[in-house]
C-alpha cells in the first residue's frame, strides 16, 4: 500500500510536551524551501475537493481547511510523526472537528433566532392565541431578525450556490439557496410594499433545520473517527530505542525504519515491528478484535498500539508513521466514509434535476393561482413559496453518506473494513462465497501428528530429510515439520543444495548428493514414483482428514508426514449462517481430494474444489461468476491475491500478506470466519437504510409539492404555509439522518 503523508492535529495537552521534546531536534532538521511539502486546501465535508489555493467548496462553499503535509525527517524515509499525531493518524480528523464545530455553531445561533421569528409570526400568533409586544413594527423586527439566519448561517447555502452555478452545476444548496431566499426577498417585498403578512419564518426555519441535518451526518462521521483515534492513545509518547549500542529514550515520533526498539513487561509498542530477540504475549485485543493475549517470539510480527504483557523483546521497526497498520485502518475508513455509493450517484443525479423541478414547480404555481385562477397575488404568492419550500429535500443528500457513514464506522469498530462505499453495497449482492481452506477455515497452524517411516528408513532419517528441506520454506507445513524436529531434537542437514520450489506441489534438494522430493500425491504421479509400499499408511492418513507430505529419496518413498490442521471452532457456524443467508459456499484448497472432501463434508460446504494450484484459484472464482452468481472469495495468503481480484468481492482475512490485503475489498482484522457473516449482515442492513431513506425521499416529493402547490385546496381547503412547509421539509431531512443512525441497532448481530 502507497504510504503517503499527512500533518496531523496536535492535541493541545501535548503541545508543551512536544515542544520540550523536539526544541533542538527542530533546527537539526531545518527544511528548505525546496523540501518543504505544498499546503493543500481541502474542504471538510468533501474531500475530494483539493486546491492549491485557500477558497471555497464548489459544492458546500465551505471555507477549504490546509491539509499541511509533515515534513520528511531529514535523513529518513519516515513521516515525522508524535503521539499526538498518531491521534490523527491518516484521516485529517481537524477537518472532521471543524466541520462538526461550524455546523454546531451555525445551528444554535440560527435556532435562538428563528424561535422568536416564529413567535412573533402569524403562524406563532395563532398558536399562541396572543400578539406578542414588539419594539418596533413586527415586519421589520422579523426582517432584522431573519437577515443573519440567511446571510450569516445560511452562508454557506449562498455562496455554494454561487460556486455550483459558476461550475455549471446544480445541486441541494442551489434548491435550498432558492428556496430561503424565494421566502426572504418575497417577504422584503410585501414588507415594503406596506403588506404584514410576509414569510420569514419559513426562510429561518428552512436554514435551522437543514443545518440541523447536516450537524447529524458530522455527529456520525466525527462518532466513527472518535471511535477509531481512540486506539491512538495507547500510543506511547516515548520509545526506547539502541543507538550506538546503548540504550536511549526518544520520542516515538523519532523511531525510523530499522531501529531496535525495547520492550519491557507492560510497555506499549509504538510502530510495527519483528522480534528479533525474546519471547512474550502481547495483547492486540483493541487492535485486531483477538481477545486473549498471542505468543510471540523471534521472527513474528507486532502491531503499534498493543500491550506487551509479560516478556521483555527487543524488535526491528518495520513500519512506522503512515505505514503502521492502524494508521492504514484509519486511512481506510476515511476512504470508504468519502466515497460515494452507487445509489448516491443515481441520487446526485436526480437532486440536479429537482432543483430544475422545485423552480419550475414555483413559477407554475404563481402562474396558475395569478393568472389561470385569479387568485390574489398574495395567495399565489404562498402557494409558490411553499411548493419551492417543500421541494428542498435535503434528505436526498443526507440519505446514503449517514448511513455509509455509520455503516463503515460499526465495521471497523468489529474489525471489518470496507475499502468503498460501493463495496459496503455490493457485498449485500454476493450470491456464492468461496473459502481458502488453510488459515481462513481452518486453525493455520498445523501440527504433526504422525511420522512412517518405509523400508530402510527410520523416522528419524525421514524427519531429518523433510526438515532440511523444509527449514527453506515459509509454508505453515514447514513450519509444523520443524517444530516436530526441534521437539524430538532431530539433527538437520547445513548440505541443502540445488533447493527449489513446485508451486503447490512440493519442494526438491539435493541432501548429501541424495536427491529428495517432498510433496504430495499428485506430484508423486506426475514424477512416476511407485507409491506401493506407501499405500497403506496414506489412505488410512488420509480418511482421517489429515495432509500429508510423501519424503521420496532417489526416488524411493522413504516415508510420510501427517499434519493435522484443526478446523476453527466458528467454522461450522460460519456455513451455517452463510447457508440461511441464501449464499452458496465452496472450499477450494491445494490439499488432497479426499482430505478437502473430509473438512468440507464435516463443515456441510456446497462445493469443493481440492488439488487446485495457486495459479489456477482464480479460474475457478471465474467459474462460479460464469454460472451467473456475484462471487466473493475469502483468502489469507499471497496465493490468493488472483483470485481475491478475479471475485466481485475479494475478502483479506486475519494477518494476511500486504497483497492479499491490498487486493482485497474487505479486510477482516480477526482470523474468524464468522466476521464474513457479520460483514454481509452489516453490508445488507446498511443497503436496506440507504434504500428506506431514498424511498422516503423520493415518496415525499412526490406527494409534497402537489399539495404544497395548493392542489387540494380547491376541493378540501388544504393548504400548507411556507413555515409549515418549511418545517415539514426540515422533519424530512432529520427523519432520514436518525433513520441511518438507527443503523447501530444491528450491532448485536455481528457478534458471533
Amino acid at each position: 500500500m502507497e504510504a503517503k503523508r499527512f500533518e496531523y492535529k496536535i492535541d493541545e495537552k501535548l503541545k508543551h510536551k512536544k515542544h520540550k521534546d523536539h526544541a533542538q531536534s527542530e533546527h537539526a532538521h531545518a527544511k528548505s524551501p525546496a523540501e518543504k511539502e505544498k499546503i493543500v486546501y481541502v474542504c471538510p465535508m468533501h474531500s475530494q475537493v483539493r486546491q492549491d489555493t485557500p477558497g471555497r467548496c464548489p459544492s458546500c462553499a465551505m471555507e477549504l481547511i490546509p491539509e499541511k503535509k509533515t515534513e520528511s525527517h531529514a535523513g529518513h524515509d519516515m513521516s515525522k510523526m508524535s503521539h499526538a499525531d498518531h491521534e490523527a493518524a491518516m484521516t485529517n480528523p481537524q477537518m472532521a472537528k471543524e466541520m462538526e464545530k461550524d455546523m454546531r455553531r451555525r445551528f444554535f445561533i440560527s435556532l435562538a433566532l428563528a424561535i422568536p421569528i416564529f413567535l412573533y409570526s402569524p403562524a406563532g400568533e395563532g398558536l399562541l392565541k396572543i400578539a406578542l409586544p414588539a419594539p418596533i413594527p413586527v415586519a421589520w423586527l422579523l426582517f432584522f431578525l431573519t437577515t443573519p439566519v440567511v446571510f450569516w448561517t445560511g452562508s454557506i447555502f449562498i455562496t455554494g450556490t454561487y460556486y455550483s452555478l459558476k461550475a455549471r452545476k446544480l445541486n441541494m444548496a442551489v434548491l435550498i439557496a432558492f428556496g430561503v431566499l424565494a421566502t426572504y426577498l418575497s417577504s422584503a417585498f410585501i414588507m415594503l410594499s406596506g403588506g404584514r403578512e410576509t414569510f420569514y419564518e419559513a426562510g429561518a426555519m428552512l436554514v435551522t433545520f437543514v443545518l440541523f441535518g447536516h450537524w447529524l451526518e458530522m455527529k456520525s462521521r466525527r462518532g466513527t473517527s472518535d471511535a477509531l483515534h481512540a486506539l491512538f492513545d495507547l500510543m506511547p509518547l516515548q520509545a526506547k530505542v539502541i543507538r550506538d549500542n546503548k540504550e536511549i529514550t526518544v520520542p516515538s515520533a523519532e523511531v525510523v525504519l530499522g531501529d531496535i526498539v525495547v520492550l519491557k513487561p507492560g510497555d506499549k509498542v509504538p510502530v510495527d515491528g519483528e522480534i528479533i530477540e525474546g519471547e512474550t504475549a502481547i495483547d492486540e485485543a483493541l487492535v485486531t478484535g483477538e481477545s486473549l493475549p498471542i505468543s510471540k517470539k523471534v521472527g513474528d510480527k507486532i502491531t503499534g498500539g498493543s500491550i506487551n504483557q509479560s516478556g521483555a523483546v527487543r524488535f526491528r521497526a518495520s513500519a512506522v508513521g503512515a505505514n503502521t497498520v492502524l494508521a492504514q485502518i484509519i486511512k481506510m475508513v476515511e476512504t470508504a466514509q468519502n466515497s460515494k455509493a452507487p445509489g448516491q450517484r443515481i441520487a446526485d443525479k436526480w437532486a440536479g434535476w429537482l432543483v430544475i423541478i422545485a423552480i419550475g414547480a414555483g413559477l407554475i404555481t404563481f402562474f396558475g393561482w395569478f393568472v389561470i385562477a385569479g387568485a390574489s397575488f398574495l395567495t399565489a404568492l404562498t402557494f409558490a413559496v411553499s411548493a419551492v419550500v417543500i421541494a428542498c429535500p435535503d434528505s436526498l443528500g443526507l440519505a446514503t453518506p449517514t448511513a455509509v457513514a455509520v455503516g463503515t464506522g460499526l465495521g471497523a469498530k468489529h474489525g471489518i473494513l470496507f475499502k468503498d462505499a460501493m463495496t459496503l453495497e455490493g457485498t449485500s449482492k454476493i450470491s456464492a462465497i468461496v473459502l481458502d481452506k488453510t488459515g481462513t477455515l481452518t486453525e493455520g497452524k498445523p501440527k504433526v501428528t504422525d511420522t512412517i517411516a518405509f523400508g530402510e528408513f527410520s523416522e528419524e532419517a525421514v524427519l531429518r530429510f523433510a526438515a532440511s528441506v523444509e527449514a527453506k520454506s515459509n509454508h505453515p507445513i514447514a513450519a509444523a515439520i520443524l517444530a516436530e524436529a526441534k521437539k524430538r531434537n532431530v539433527f538437520l542437514s547445513d548440505r541443502v543444495e540445488q533447493f527449489q520450489s513446485l508451486s503447490g506441489l512440493g519442494l526438491e534438494a539435493i541432501i548429501d548428493g541424495k536427491n529428495i522430493l517432498i510433496g504430495t500425491e499428485r506430484l508423486l504421479r506426475d514424477r512416476s514414483i511407485a507409491l506401493e509400499n506407501a499405500r497403506g499408511a496414506i489412505d488410512k492418513l488420509l480418511s482421517e482428514g489429515k495432509s500429508l507430505s510423501v519424503i521420496v529419496v532417489d526416488n524411493i518413498s522413504a516415508g510420510v508426514i501427517g499434519v493435522s490442521d484443526p478446523v476453527r471452532q466458528t467454522s461450522r457456524k460460519t456455513i451455517m449462517e452463510l447457508k440461511k443467508l441464501g449464499i452458496e459456499t465452496a472450499m477450494i484448497t491445494g490439499d488432497n481430494k479426499k482430505i478437502a472432501e473430509a473438512v468440507g463434508k464435516e463443515l456441510g460446504i456446497d462445493r469443493v474444489f481440492a488439488e487446485v494450484l495457486p495459479e489456477d484459484k482464480a479460474s475457478f472464482v471465474k467459474k462460479l461468476q460464469d454460472e451467473g452468481k456475484f462471487v466473493a472469495m475469502v483468502g489469507d495468503g499471497v496465493n490468493d491475491a488472483p483470485a481475491l481480484a478475479q471475485s466481485n468481492i475479494g475478502i483479506a482475512i486475519g494477518a494476511g500478506t500486504d497483497v492479499a490485503i491490498e487486493t482485497g475489498n474487505i479486510v477482516l482484522m480477526r482470523s474468524d470466519p464468522y466476521d464474513i457473516v457479520a460483514a454481509i449482515r452489516l453490508s445488507k442492513a446498511t443497503v436496506r437504510k440507504m434504500k428506506q431513506n431514498l424511498i422516503w425521499a423520493a415518496t415525499y416529493n412526490a406527494l409534497a409539492i402537489p399539495i404544497a402547490a395548493g392542489a387540494l385546496y380547491p376541493a378540501f381547503g388544504l393548504s400548507i404555509r411556507p413555515e409549515w412547509a418549511a418545517l415539514l421539509m426540515s422533519g424530512d431531512s432529520v427523519a432520514v439522518a436518525i433513520n441511518a443512525v438507527l443503523l447501530k441497532r444491528v450491532e448485536p448481530y455481528l457478534k458471533t
